[in-house]
């Protein structure tokens, strides 16, 4: 009895390792697009708007891909799934090269829909395994640890991303129209670099998986059944509160994310070139890392609702700083935000999972759909921009994050359905 304990016990240990480099994996991808929207607006001379449409792309496919995404996770199970969305996630990087050699912005946003379709069914699997491998007391924490990962991935993408998209070629000033034309062409390859390293990456995360695809199965729950559709979400009061916040915190997240840095690069704010504002723009997502360490410590001591209202009140104090401010008080406050949303997005998932009627199966479905906030929240941000400029586009993240502080303080109102039947109910943690 006891050695198989230990077995047991090793089996979801690696499960969750093996999980957890998926958040890494997505985390990185989902950041780097944020210094590839002042690339290509600068390549491609776009609007704010039309720049934006990047994350729509991107993001729409949650609310696409979700249910037959997660009609996958039941049929082909955690491991094969997570296989065949990491090589889904490759091709979407091998068409960004045909894109630019073509000089088509539409067939980029193609490719970013490609692999956001890759990244919802890794969402589906990994978000619901995270909590479920382990005791269901510390949802909470697994949780959050994994999304600290996701972070780390978030930290060093805009990094690098900033020095191969936004430097050299159209962001070197002065030169003829013939030089604009090479210098064009030098950002379109550079462009091309980074999305054939995020393959590679890819790759080589996807033979780790494959080797460990066996344990995972092992640990991992069965699918849930196949009438537990992710109608029965809506039927719940608390699925549908806890998906309209979800979607208010992925719109607000990267909406800042998508116009840090230009945000930064205005002569009010801090002036610097785009590059060097590409990698300040990592600082945002540090302090999402630092934060999710340091929210995984007090979410074993402080109650998940008091925490989550306190953060997203702070955020929305925050942004309407930004709002009405300049200079380095601006960037400051821009980029501390990145602190506070650290722990929003796993809290609202699990504080959602304990209220809600529905099971943890549908209810967890109804939740990634509502990640499509992602890619409608920056198209409004992006419009406000090019109206009003972008310091007044802080202000509609500043709403979304007031609306989740209402929220936080609904659920500590709210009768917990119990933490067990909610562990217990998140035998798939999909949607059908």
């Amino acid at each position: 009895m006891d050695q198989d304990s230990s077995r047991s016990g090793n089996n979801l240990r690696a499960a969750f390792i093996a999980v957890t480099t998926l958040f890494f994996a997505w985390g990185f991808i989902t950041a780097m697009i944020d210094p590839l929207i002042p690339s290509v607006r600068a390549i491609f001379n776009l609007s704010y708007t039309q720049s934006m449409l990047t994350q729509f792309a991107f993001f729409m496919s949650y609310g696409i891909v979700s249910l037959p995404g997660a009609a996958l996770v039941a049929r082909a199970g955690y491991g094969r799934s997570i296989l065949i969305a990491l090589v889904a996630m490759i091709v979407g990087c091998l068409v960004v090269p045909v894109a630019t050699s073509v000089h088509r912005y539409e067939l980029v946003l193609v490719a970013l829909f490609i692999i956001g379709s890759g990244i919802t069914v890794l969402q589906l699997a990994a978000n619901p395994l995270a909590a479920v491998l382990g005791s269901p007391e510390r949802s909470h924490f697994r949780l959050t640890f994994s999304q600290a990962f996701n972070s780390l991935g978030t930290v060093i993408a805009p990094y690098l991303g900033s020095m191969l998209m936004l430097h050299g070629g159209v962001f070197e000033k002065g030169g003829s129209a013939a030089d604009a034309v090479a210098s064009r062409e030098v950002s379109l390859r550079s462009i091309d670099t980074s999305f054939l390293w995020i393959a590679a990456m890819i790759t080589l995360l996807a033979v780790f998986i494959w080797r460990f695809s066996g344990r995972l199965n092992r640990a991992a729950p069965p699918p849930a059944p196949a009438h537990d559709s992710i109608l029965h979400a809506l039927q719940s009061r608390w699925a549908l509160l806890g998906s309209a916040a979800i979607f208010l915190y992925v719109g607000a997240e990267v909406s800042i994310g998508s116009t840090l840095i230009n945000f930064l690069h205005q002569p009010d704010v801090l002036d610097v070139t785009l590059e060097k504002a590409g990698k300040l723009t990592a600082l945002y997502w540090l302090g999402a890392m630092i934060g999710r360490f340091v929210g995984s410590a007090l979410l074993t001591r402080l109650r998940a609702t008091m925490l989550l209202g306190a953060a997203a009140a702070t955020a929305a104090i925050l942004c309407l700083s930004v709002s009405q401010g300049a200079g380095m008080v601006a960037a400051g406050c821009a980029i501390s935000v990145g602190l506070f949303n650290s722990i929003m997005f796993p809290t609202i998932f699990t504080l959602t999972l304990e209220r809600s009627s529905a099971s943890a199966a549908a209810t967890s479905g109804l939740l990634c759909m509502a990640i499509i906030g992602g890619a409608i929240l920056p198209q409004i941000t992006g419009r406000i921009a090019d109206a009003a400029g972008l310091h007044a586009a802080y202000l509609l993240p500043m709403a979304a994050y007031a609306a989740i502080s209402v929220f936080a303080m609904m659920a500590a109102k709210a009768r917990v359905a119990g933490v067990g039947q909610a562990a217990g109910n998140a035998a798939g943690h999909v949607a059908h």
